[in-house]
């Protein structure tokens, strides 16, 4: 089987004031991008953060995969 995948990312805002901005991912809007690609036959296969020099997190990506078309 052959397969194609699709990388999305969701940032983490950031801002002069981090805690005020929240400096997280918005988990419904990670809910809602999910189930749309879900229901493009998308699965997710992984999913890690990436940070800025720091340790702080700079995004979240996520790797779905699904079955590529003949």
């Amino acid at each position: 089987m052959r397969w194609e995948y699709r990388t999305v990312a969701f940032p983490i805002p950031r801002g002069f004031f981090p805690l005020r901005t929240g400096g997280r991912v918005e988990g419904e809007e990670v809910t809602r991008a999910l189930n749309g690609l879900g229901a493009d036959g998308w699965e997710l296969v992984a999913a890690f953060d990436t940070n800025y020099e720091g340790g702080s997190t700079n995004a979240v990506v996520c790797i779905l995969k699904r079955p590529a078309p003949d």
